[in-house]
């Protein structure tokens, strides 16, 4: 009997493969791995289970995607999630639509458009979102000078991620460096 893959909305660290792993073998269903947004079972679960597995995803902050767009949708934003949490993008050899062609194994045209119509923002104002989330928790931190901050998030200079940063948050990194209590979004609910 073939796999079963589950897709799985809001998975976006290492912690939330940890619960759905868990949730899963509490379950009885049979595990062969979990990825930020996948689940493979050795056998596809009842209607029944499936009902349980829905209800606890939800428990946890987790949706289960029934839905080919959804699941695209969802692989875009791991992909791009991944690649400015991981501090690859600084050496990121093509541009972000390439990217997302090889990670995502479709066209970007496509991508774009479904990316847009289903979130209603661009995929590029998508990565700007998550870049300048990842710039606030690098700055909490302060362990990184701003430069090496624009750096490690591919900016090509420390004022076009200072006025990108702006743009998002009404405030310069310095000034939110300042602030004793910066407000941050989880990655999940970047938009």
């Amino acid at each position: 009997m073939p796999d079963y893959s589950l897709y799985i909305r809001n998975m976006v660290c290492p912690r939330c493969i940890k619960v759905i792993t868990e949730e899963l073998q509490q379950l009885g269903q049979p595990v062969l791995e979990v990825r930020l947004g996948e689940a493979k079972l050795a056998a596809a679960p009842t209607e029944e289970a499936m009902q349980n597995i829905r209800q606890a995803f939800l428990d946890n902050g987790f949706e289960l995607l029934e839905d080919k767009k959804a699941e695209t949708v969802e692989a875009i934003k791991l992909a791009i999630i991944d690649l400015v949490q991981s501090g690859r993008i600084e050496e990121l050899n093509t541009n972000i639509s390439q990217y997302l062609e090889e990670e995502v194994g479709r066209d970007y045209n496509y991508l774009s458009s479904l990316f847009s119509a289903e979130e209603q923002i661009t995929i590029a104002r998508y990565v700007v979102l998550q870049k300048v989330e990842r710039a606030k928790e690098l700055l909490a931190y302060n362990e990184l000078s701003l430069s090496q901050i624009a750096f490690q998030l591919g900016y090509s200079s420390v004022a076009h991620l200072s006025n990108q940063f702006k743009q998002v948050t009404g405030l310069t990194p310095t000034d939110f460096k300042k602030n004793s209590s910066p407000s941050r979004k989880p990655l999940d609910q970047v938009k």
